[in-house]
Order: C-alpha cells, then sequence, then structure tokens
C-alpha cells in the first residue's frame, strides 16, 4: 500500500495542474477581451462571471457528490454501486443545464440588471452571457468523477486538453474575426464541449475501467440522486456564495466607484483567482485519497491525509499572497496601461492577495467532510459562513467603496477559515467521544 503522503502528492499535483492551466487560460482570456475589446468590455465578462460561476457551481454539485459515492462504493468493492452513481450524476447535471439555460435566456434582462450591468457594458454583457447560457450542457467535463477511480492522467487531459482549445480559440475569434466578447465566450464553450466529448467516451465507450456506464446506469434512481445532491450541495452553495459575493461586490462597486472600479475588480479578481487555482487542487485531491480510505475503513490514512492536505494550502496561501502582493504592479500593467484603473487595480490585488493566506481552509475542509459523506458540516461551512460571516462583513465595509470591498473580502476568507478549524476540531471531538462510547 503507498504511502498517504506520496499518494495525496500524486493527487494533488494531478489536479492544481488540471485547474493551474485553467487559471492560466483565465489570464489569458481575460488579457485578449482587456487588449482586444476595451476595460469596458472586460467590466462587463466579470459581470457575466456570476453566469459561469453558477454552471461551475452545478456540475462541481453533481460531480463532488457522484465522485463521494463512487470512490466509496469502489473502497468497498461495489462496482455496480459506482456505475449506478456516476450514471445518475450524468442525468442530474444534464436536467439541470437545461433548465438553467431555459430560464437564463427567458429572464435574460433581469438578469443582466441584477448583475449591475448598465450603459455600454450591458451590451457586452448581454453578448457574452447569451453564448454562455447556450453551452450550458458542455459546463462539466465530470473530471471528478474521473479521479474518483483514480484515473488522474485522464482527470488532467479533461482540463489542459480543452484548455489549449481555448487558448487558441480566443485570439483567432477576438483579434482574427474580431468577434470582440461573443468570440471570447465561444472560445470558452468551445474548449468544455471538448471536454464533454472527452468524459462521454471515457464512460460510455472505454472498456478497461472499474465499472461502466450504459442505459441501466442512465435510469433514474431516487435514493442514488438524493445521495448525489445532499453530499454535493455544500459546494453548490460554496459556488452559490462566490457568485453571490461577485454580484454584490459588483453592485457595490457600480455604485461607488462606476466603470473604473468594475474594471479594477475584473482584473484583481482574475489574478486572485489564478493564485488561489492550488488550493481547489489540493481539496480535489484530498477527496479521492479521503473517500477511498473512508470506504476501506483505513481511518489512520484518512487522518493523515487530512493534516497534510491542511499544511500544504495554508502554507502555499502564504507564499501565493507574498508573491503576488510584491509583483501586483507588473502584474496589472499586462492588463491595463497607466492610469486610475492601473493605480486602483493594483490597490486591489494587495489588499485581496491578504484573503490567500486563508481562502484554501474552508473549501478544503469541506470537501473532507464531503469524501466522508458527512453533508451537515459542508452546509454549515458552506452556507453558514457565507451568511453569518462572509456577505455581513461585505456589505459592512463595502459602503466605504473600492477598498472598503477589497477588505472585506480578505476579511471574510480570515473569519471563515477559522470556523472551518473550529467545526472541525468540534468534528473530531464528536467522533473521539463517539468511539469510546
Amino acid at each position: 500500500m503507498r504511502p498517504v503522503g506520496r499518494l495525496l502528492w500524486h493527487a494533488c499535483s494531478q489536479t492544481t495542474l488540471s485547474v493551474g492551466v485553467y487559471g492560466i487560460y483565465a489570464l489569458t482570456n481575460a488579457w485578449f477581451v482587456a487588449r482586444g475589446v476595451g476595460p469596458d468590455a472586460l467590466a462587463a465578462v466579470n459581470l457575466v462571471a456570476p453566469v459561469l460561476l453558477i454552471l461551475g457551481a452545478v456540475g462541481t454539485t453533481v460531480g463532488v457528490g457522484g465522485a463521494s459515492l463512487v470512490s466509496r462504493r469502489l473502497g468497498a468493492g461495489d462496482s455496480g454501486g459506482a456505475g449506478r452513481a456516476a450514471g445518475n450524476t450524468f442525468v442530474v447535471f444534464w436536467v439541470t443545464a437545461l433548465v438553467v439555460m431555459v430560464a437564463g435566456l427567458a429572464a435574460l434582462e433581469p438578469l443582466l440588471t441584477v448583475l449591475g450591468a448598465h450603459g455600454e457594458v450591458r451590451g457586452y454583457a448581454r453578448d457574452y452571457a447569451v453564448v454562455l447560457l447556450l453551452g450550458a450542457f458542455s459546463a462539466t467535463g465530470f473530471s471528478a468523477l474521473v479521479r474518483a477511480e483514480g484515473r488522474m492522467a485522464f482527470s488532467t487531459m479533461l482540463w489542459v486538453g480543452p484548455i489549449l482549445v481555448q487558448m487558441t480559440l480566443d485570439p483567432l475569434l477576438v483579434f482574427g474575426l474580431d468577434m470582440g466578447v461573443r468570440g471570447a465566450a465561444l472560445g470558452t464553450v468551445g474548449g468544455q464541449s471538448l471536454s464533454t466529448g472527452m468524459s462521454l467516451w471515457f464512460f460510455f465507450v472505454q472498456r478497461r475501467r472499474p465499472y461502466r456506464v450504459g442505459l441501466k446506469q442512465l435510469r433514474p434512481h431516487l435514493a442514488t440522486i438524493a445521495a448525489v445532491i445532499t453530499i454535493g450541495a455544500p459546494s453548490f452553495l460554496a459556488g452559490f456564495g462566490a457568485t453571490l459575493l461577485v454580484v454584490l461586490a459588483n453592485n457595490r462597486l457600480a455604485a461607488t466607484g462606476g466603470a473604473v472600479a468594475l474594471a479594477a475588480f475584473a482584473v484583481a479578481s482574475r489574478l486572485q483567482t489564478f493564485a488561489a487555482m492550488p488550493h481547489m487542487g489540493i481539496a480535489q485531491g484530498l477527496q479521492p485519497v479521503a473517500g477511498y480510505n473512508a470506504g476501506a475503513q483505513l481511518w489512520p490514512r484518512v487522518r493523515r491525509a487530512r493534516v497534510l492536505a491542511l499544511r500544504a494550502t495554508v502554507g502555499y496561501g502564504a507564499a501565493a499572497a507574498a508573491a503576488l502582493a510584491l509583483l501586483a504592479e507588473p502584474l496589472v500593467g499586462l492588463f491595463v496601461d497607466d492610469g486610475p484603473v492601473a493605480t486602483a487595480s493594483v490597490t486591489a490585488v494587495r489588499i485581496i492577495a491578504a484573503g490567500l493566506v486563508f481562502s484554501g481552509v474552508t473549501p478544503m475542509v469541506s470537501s473532507y467532510f464531503q469524501a466522508l459523506g458527512q453533508a451537515r458540516p459542508s452546509y454549515a461551512l458552506s452556507l453558514g459562513t457565507l451568511l453569518v460571516i462572509k456577505i455581513p462583513l461585505l456589505l459592512l465595509l463595502g459602503t466605504f467603496g473600492g477598498p472598503g470591498v477589497w477588505i472585506g473580502l480578505s476579511a471574510g476568507e480570515a473569519a471563515a477559515a477559522v470556523a472551518a478549524l473550529i467545526l472541525l476540531r468540534a468534528q473530531q471531538e464528536r467522533g473521539a467521544r463517539a468511539a469510546l462510547a
């Protein structure tokens, strides 16, 4: 049996590479829009980011829920249960994607108003949102399900291949064909479609696997669907929380700082998202390791994996925060020239960077609970930290304009991390008491 540290390193390095490549795409996509269309278009793309976040949250919800079931079923030697979990995960996502697409297109104008899109920015936002909604079915490649059976290399390919396609399409469509933000959105959907095609081949055609997905596994099984949604719902709440925070921040900035503040947030959020990608990779890499060992009742290995993952995410966060703060000016200069937007962006980057020290703790702890099938503490982290900590801090400090918004976002991450560690400690003590009873 491989040592936990080596196993966790292998899993986390693969997932971090995958999401890191996506982070590079997010930066290049922003660069193409900023340089090919202009700061207003970049602000519009950031305003529509909640649409991508919601679609991503749906994919993550069913992916995490399904992956938890698959890894634990495989750990217990139940390949039939693993196949049923994967098949029902597909069904839940496809139905939800259809609902999101239809509802989003039908209520597009009210949606743009809620997102804070006004004036010239609104036209860019409309063009971008329509293409993303039409491509809703391609919003996930189900990489979590692939990782659940230990196929880390193919899981990485599900990220890297499509991202390379997106990075090829963006300059062609934005600059070559002069399609503006529509071209940027088409590049995103094009890459996602490749990921979807690859995952369909993997699950429905590829034979050298521990389980198969066919029509029988796609048949809705209410207990399995309920488990997928229950376990994965904290991930949706986390994604929805991130979406809501972006919407609230954009509305605050639109009211207090206008287009300059919105463009500064667009630059800062892209850089912060890229720097935070390893946090996501660590959380995703922990899940199959913890889930499989929990299914096999190897609890010392589960605890070891949790401790190593926590150390890694905090250590990386501190290093990333320092680097981003020191390099804020040259990084901002890649997207915008000197002027009010650049000055505001540098300030935003340096303040938001402080939150990187803490921002990986809450998702890592939540992922750990999900891997064990413990949905309740994950709900508490996803929903509780949002409603009790992050939103109140953002609304309170956001009244002071852009700097208040940046401070509110960073302070929310720090306070949420403290809450996550307190909850983890409480769950450990409760488990110890139950073992002695």
